[in-house]
């Protein structure tokens, strides 16, 4: 008797197993982002960078940053960054000097990085009606921007999922071709063949929580001294339809020209 009890209990375990839902697929990412593009409202990251020589990894740069929406996505950047020498301090001079880069439209104001002792005396933002995502930090930042509905899709096609995580591959070349992001930040590149593999996490709502990237340096700089080395950029999404607001610095503080 014993044993029939058992018996059943066991197909009834079973039954339930089976009966059981399989876990739910996360939302459309692309409609989840484009559900986010209201005037006013926006997102926050921070990116880190590190570099990998000889199998050893090491810091490379941090960036802080957010983008602010309108009704067709992204209107506006704010972005700081640092970078991080090998001894684990913060760097002074060229890319590793502390920047920050405002971009409204395609219009960008750079302060501090490259730019900072080329500054004319009184000024502290150098404007430039075409200019850079992030001034030449951003060469080394998040190149694959997932604020963008056009670049999702792109690594969704192909991708594998696993739950709200998506992995795959996309090119320079491909990038190029559907992000101004991409080709704002990396106007000049040494290999548009340049592989980028990639893993995409989501919330259960689709939006984007975390993007890890990573390529070889190669891809920018097609010189002595790169071969063999990879980049690569962990960024974080946080405050999904937050407020944000972006405004162009003070007038009396730009300058469109830079002291040689």
């Amino acid at each position: 008797m014993k044993r029939v009890i058992a018996g059943i209990s066991m197909a009834a375990a079973i039954t339930v197993v089976a009966a059981a839902p399989a876990q739910a697929a996360p939302a459309d990412p692309v409609k989840a982002l484009k559900s986010q593009f209201v005037t006013g409202k926006g997102v926050k990251f921070t990116d880190f960078s590190t570099m990998t020589s000889d199998g050893e990894k090491s810091p490379f740069l941090r960036r802080t940053g957010s983008f602010q929406f309108g009704k067709r996505g992204i209107v506006a950047s704010d972005i700081s960054s640092t970078g991080i020498e090998a001894d684990g301090g913060a760097g002074s001079t060229g890319v590793f000097a502390p920047a920050r880069t405002i971009r409204i439209g395609t219009t960008s104001y750079s302060s501090g990085g490259s730019s900072r002792e080329k500054m004319p005396k009184g000024k502290s933002w150098y404007k430039d009606p075409d200019g850079m995502t992030g001034d030449v930090g951003g060469w080394f930042g998040q190149l694959v921007n997932v604020a963008e509905p056009a670049t999702v899709a792109t690594l969704l096609k192909g991708a594998k999922r696993a739950g709200g995580s998506y992995s795959g591959k996309v090119t320079f070349a491909r990038l190029a071709k559907v992000s101004p992001w991409f080709r704002a930040s990396l106007p000049l590149r040494s290999s548009d063949k340049t592989v980028v593999t990639f893993k995409l996490t989501v919330n259960r709502s689709g939006l984007p929580q975390r993007l890890t990237t990573s390529h070889l340096m190669t891809g920018i700089f097609d010189s002595e001294g790169w071969e063999g080395k990879t980049i690569t950029v962990d960024t974080r999404f946080t405050g999904w339809g937050t407020k944000v607001s972006i405004k162009a610095p003070p007038a009396s503080k730009v300058t469109t020209k830079l002291e040689e």
